[in-house]
């Protein structure tokens, strides 16, 4: 497909664009040097090493930790699978008290469903609910953790509705409490300032391809001193400190760590230029949609996030088929071919209808005023068509 008939990409929280920088850091890894970073007996290898320490070097710097303490994984899901079900079957072996594990009612799938699975194990669930915004209330946190707690778990950003949670009281609460503290930060790197030591995570995991790096690359933040333990989800060559067996690939590392490099020093300012092209967009679409609603209006939010829910009691699965123009979802990537309305807009309080009628929009870096206009028009004209289509097919 040409780019001048290309659709209009508003759905960066499902998957951001290659940044041409990332693109030019990995190609010489797929055709120049193509050896394995752990053939260190010669030259290639040693240099492929290299060349993915240096990038693990940068995703350290991007959160405020040490290289030595960064576990590269598949992506986001493998590091919070890692990290939830590795901190509790490392503690079960060294038959601690602690079985309590915490967690939020919406969270990613890959979270809640680690957190569920370790019932079968002999731990107890404790999944807390958030405000009509979005947001964890500290009390509410502060109620649930107590000395049987073993690990705290709280997305830094919401992937379905952007909002940021205060990390730093999170933190805080599951430190006085001497609970491991965990947050996916997927969908916060590049987009909020991240400091480890700040917000006193033990655990960190994040995704290349949030942060406008490739897929199938990630990495878990395992803190060092106080040194935290944990049980390795499969067997194999030892690799990434015996916690992640296996061949790293080293294009996709030196991508995500080009990724991490760049998003230190633009994230801020992406920031300041994506905010301008949602509001211009919500801007627009308020002015063709009377009515038209952001849902957690009043929580803190990331730049380029738009949860919107459409009145007229039409289905944002049908505005998404008119307007086939523009790429923007429903709610989560991983949950979106469900019928089902999503379970974080429902964990706000809302209707089914309410939730059935919201579409998710993610602007990115690469989304121009133009792409803002545009999308704006073709989803109002879409939404008039399908209340006109309804209304007609209700006389």
């Amino acid at each position: 497909m040409s780019a001048t008939n290309r659709p209009i990409y508003l759905d960066c929280h499902a998957t951001t664009p290659v940044d041409p920088r990332v693109l030019a850091a990995m190609r010489p890894w797929w055709e120049e040097n193509f050896a394995n970073p752990g053939s260190v007996e010669h030259a290639m290898g040693r240099a492929a090493e290299e060349a993915v320490e240096q990038a693990r070097g940068y995703v350290a710097d991007l959160i405020g930790a040490d290289a030595k303490e960064i576990v590269l994984t598949s992506g986001a899901t493998e590091a919070n699978n890692l990290a939830i079900k590795g901190a509790a079957r490392f503690a079960a072996s060294q038959g601690t008290d602690r079985r309590r594990v915490v967690t939020l009612a919406t969270e990613h799938k890959c979270v809640l469903e680690s957190v569920k699975a370790l019932e079968a194990e002999g731990f107890e669930a404790v999944i807390l609910p958030v405000g009509g915004n979005g947001l964890l209330d500290p009390e509410v946190l502060r109620a649930a953790v107590d000395d049987r707690t073993l690990l705290v778990s709280v997305m830094a950003v919401n992937n379905e509705i952007g909002v940021i949670q205060d990390l730093a009281a999170i933190g805080a609460v599951a430190k006085a409490a001497g609970a491991l503290f965990h947050t996916d930060a997927a969908q916060a790197a590049g987009r909020v300032p991240l400091d480890v030591g700040e917000i006193r995570a033990d655990l960190l995991s994040l995704s290349g391809h949030k942060v406008y790096g490739p897929k199938g690359i990630g990495a878990l933040f395992v803190r060092r001193r106080p040194r935290v333990r944990l049980a390795a989800l499969f067997s194999g060559g030892g690799q990434e400190r015996g916690l992640r067996s296996g061949t790293l690939p080293a294009p996709l590392v030196v991508g995500f760590g080009e990724a991490c490099r760049v998003a230190a020093i633009e994230g801020m300012l992406d920031s300041g230029r994506i905010a301008g092209q949602r509001d211009r967009f919500l801007a627009a679409l308020a002015a063709a949609i009377p009515g038209i609603a952001v849902n957690a209006p009043d929580a803190p939010r990331v730049s380029g996030n738009l949860n919107i829910a459409f009145p007229g009691g039409v289905a944002a699965q049908d505005i998404m088929a008119a307007a086939p123009g523009v790429c923007v979802s429903t709610g989560s990537a991983c949950s979106s071919a469900e019928v089902e309305p999503s379970y974080v807009l429902r964990a706000l309080g809302l209707d089914e209808a309410r939730a059935r009628a919201t579409l998710r929009i993610g602007i990115g870096r690469f989304t121009s005023p133009a792409d803002a206009d545009r999308a704006a028009a073709m989803l109002a004209e879409a939404w008039r068509r399908v209340v006109s289509g309804t209304s007609r097919a209700a006389g």
